[in-house]
């Protein structure tokens, strides 16, 4: 997570949307960057509408605008089913080597799911609050021009971009059937997904 105070805007972290590569180019230019430990780097809108938020309004009177990145829900699961297949997951419990893809989805569906597939939920991340708090500027992963268009100019600064936590590059066999079953359970993501406008 990062704060840009004179912006009056928060950047929230959704994880495996590209958010360390941001936080490196515009660490420079952040009034506050929360990089350590992950729950807090990557806090969704209710856990910053509980801590972060009551700081800013409360000593400071200011109400910031929040921002953030989700990826489509699909590439989403495959970054991280890819990423957990990095050279030095291997033999670790949450390791997805020998997991098809298909595999990790079905994973992700169960109601208990198992460690390598227990990875959150994008839409939950984003949930708006029953205060209100909620992100009003949000960016398909996809859309980086508008992405990088809106931070330069609501920041006033140019930044290079590089890219950090690469995952390995593996083909997203997604079967038709597997792929049906998900869009149906988690229909929820994929409607807030498709109502980002692209800028």
């Amino acid at each position: 997570m990062m704060v840009f105070y004179k912006a009056g805007l928060a950047f929230l972290s959704v994880p495996k949307t590209g958010s360390s590569a941001y936080e490196t180019a515009l660490r420079p230019h952040a009034d506050m960057v929360i990089s350590e430990p992950p729950d807090l780097k990557h806090a969704p809108v209710y856990r910053y509408n509980r801590f972060v938020r009551p700081m800013f309004l409360k000593v400071c009177d200011v109400e910031l605008e929040l921002m953030a990145v989700m990826r489509e829900p699909i590439s989403w699961l495959g970054s991280w089913w890819r990423y957990r297949q990095r050279p030095f997951m291997r033999d670790k419990p949450n390791a997805t080597h020998d997991i098809s893809f298909d595999d990790f989805v079905l994973a992700y569906m169960k109601g208990q799911r198992p460690g390598f597939a227990n990875v959150g939920s994008q839409f939950k991340f984003l949930e708006r609050q029953p205060n209100g708090t909620g992100v009003t500027h949000l960016f398909r992963y996809e859309d980086q021009i508008g992405l990088q268009s809106f931070l330069t100019d609501r920041l006033g600064v140019a930044f290079d971009l590089g890219r950090e936590n690469v995952s390995p590059t593996r083909p997203l066999d997604l079967s038709r059937d597997v792929e049906t079953r998900f869009r149906r359970k988690f229909a929820e993501e994929f409607a807030l997904y498709e109502s980002i406008p692209v800028r």
